[in-house]
């Protein structure tokens, strides 16, 4: 099954609906927070600077860039008008934020317009990702900052042990919702010849146990994927989803994802 977030503007609006929520859970968990921070930490900003947010999707992060001490003009673009109409209702109190329709690969906006730019789980979803990298290169001054923040999608377990039949829903999960799941060992090559310079790369991650609302929407979208396929029941389907919240009440439940972050320079 194809990466649903990669035309996205063609889904159906309640699947947009949906997934729009499953971004605000994300963005609203404590661990996807503190690596937003982190990776942020790494960036100097001019005064006043001109930030763009590619992929914003509900607007999360171009929210916390609005808030940045150092932003001036802050603008959001995503191809889902329902992830828009999202972004704006939730950023009614914000000045200095926008959002604009539009497609990364193709940005509407002159060149070196921007002081820096960022893709925050973007590109994996992005079919020839490098061009939307030329186009960020495109759009930023010279010495502007690209910053990138992937999921390492291969990593993506919910298994205690070998052979775990969790590990089927998110192996299922991650082939429907990310198009190219190796993008992150494969970002340093792509960012240097769109013409920058790398200056930071971390290695971050999540594990979810306790209180695992984000690694259970995995489990439920990799069962229903399953069911979809055809490659199991609905009786079966609906007994994965009860097998993680089993392991969750009994206290076993793992859920984790590695993620890693690049900064990097226009070439001047």
């Amino acid at each position: 099954m194809a990466d649903v977030y990669s035309t996205i503007a063609e889904a159906e609006t309640e699947v947009q609906e949906r997934l729009a929520s499953v971004l605000e859970l994300r963005a609203a968990d404590l661990q996807q927070r503190d690596m937003l921070k982190t990776y942020l930490a790494d960036i100097e900003l001019p005064k006043d600077a001109e930030l763009l947010d590619i992929g914003c999707g509900t607007g999360a992060v171009s929210r916390e860039l609005a808030k940045h001490p150092s932003a001036g003009r802050v603008i959001g673009i995503d191809p889902s008008p329902v992830f828009l109409s999202t972004a704006r209702k939730l950023a009614v109190d914000y000045t200095n934020l926008s959002f604009v329709e539009g497609d990364g690969r193709l940005l509407p906006f002159e060149g070196e317009s921007f002081d820096a730019v960022f893709f925050h789980t973007t590109l994996s979803h992005v079919p020839r990702s490098e061009d939307a990298l030329s186009e960020a290169c495109r759009v930023l001054r010279p010495g502007g900052v690209l910053a990138v923040f992937e999921g390492n999608y291969t990593s993506t377990t919910l298994a205690n042990g070998d052979f775990d039949p969790l590990q089927a829903c998110a192996d299922a999960a991650m082939a429907a919702l990310v198009h190219d799941r190796w993008l992150i060992q494969r970002l340093p090559v792509l960012v240097r010849a769109a013409g920058f310079s790398i200056v930071k790369q971390r290695s971050l991650g999540i594990v979810e146990t306790n209180e695992p609302d984000y690694m259970l929407t995995i489990a439920d979208r990799g069962a229903n994927v399953l069911a979809a396929s055809g490659r199991i029941g609905a009786d079966l389907a609906q007994a994965l989803k009860n097998e993680a919240r089993r392991r969750v009440a009994s206290g076993c439940f793992f859920g984790s994802i590695a993620y890693g972050s690049l900064v990097a320079i226009k070439q001047m």
